[in-house]
């Protein structure tokens, strides 16, 4: 099979499957609900520097739609340059509804452990800690960049403890069961390559609701194309503010919603 068919037999089969890849999201909302009905917090504190070291990129690559998704050398992501002053105020009518900047142009998508997350020169991340993307801004952007790269990271490595520990608001009784689930093998270290090519970049986002301490946002992620129109798949993440940044707050029955929705309009574009 040359390479064209092989695209254009996923193309075609992405109605199928997508369906899989927005399953596997469930999934880790369903993990986190399973093993987190505690809402109470822990610590998490400060992790020193760390990741492979190296830099740059590789050849860019394309996702299964044709889109280009950068490789990094740093198989957990380069951070960009930052320009803080890019940054939304919340005295800007688009405070709500600006995309970060950077997320539109090369390197503002890069594939970290098989799946495609965002990079952005204005709200983060700035820095990656013992290979985690940390370092998002305390704007509607920052939390929208930190939902993607956590829910994505975690779909792609469930069995990443400290992703789970440090960028999950997590308490002691989530972590013990968690750590339970690990030591029964329960939890994939990495997703195979048949999954994780379809986690692809999402096409839009939606900030449903912001505070200083709590985001409500969505992902809208392209999926079948059914009767002739192109539906996405938006689901629905809670982000809080905990000591400097932000992380993924376990869902609960009533705050993990996901459903197909027909149109982007009132989305914001990355």
């Amino acid at each position: 099979m040359t390479e064209k068919e092989s695209y254009a037999r996923d193309r075609v089969s992405f109605g199928a499957v997508a369906s899989a890849a927005v399953l596997a999201l469930i999934v880790i909302v369903g993990l986190v609900i399973y093993l987190g009905r505690d809402d109470s917090s822990s610590g998490g504190g400060a992790a020193a520097s760390g990741g492979s070291g190296a830099e740059g990129f590789a050849e860019p690559e394309i996702d299964i739609f044709g889109r280009r998704v950068d490789v990094p050398n740093n198989p957990a992501g380069q951070p960009l340059p930052q320009e803080p002053s890019d940054q939304r105020k919340s005295t800007d009518p688009d405070w709500l509804t600006a995309a970060p900047i950077g997320t539109a142009v090369p390197h503002g998508w890069q594939r970290v452990y098989g799946a495609s997350v965002p990079f952005s020169t204005s709200d983060g991340p700035t820095r990656i800690e013992d290979g985690l993307a940390v370092g998002y801004s305390h704007t509607p952007q920052g939390s929208v960049l930190a939902a993607a790269q956590i829910t994505y990271r975690l779909n792609a490595r469930p069995a990443d403890r400290d992703l789970y520990v440090r960028q999950v608001r997590v308490s002691a009784q989530q972590i013990a069961a968690y750590d339970k689930a690990l030591a029964q093998d329960r939890l994939p270290e990495q997703q195979p390559e048949k999954v994780t090519k379809y986690f692809v970049a999402s096409d839009a986002f939606k900030v449903e609701n912001y505070a200083d301490d709590l985001a409500i946002i969505r992902l809208a992620s392209r999926g079948p194309v059914v009767d002739g129109k192109q539906l996405w798949a938006a689901l629905r993440l809670v982000m809080v503010w905990d000591a400097g940044d932000w992380r993924l707050k376990p869902a609960t029955s009533n705050g993990a919603q996901t459903e197909y929705i027909e149109s982007l309009a009132g989305w914001t574009k990355w």
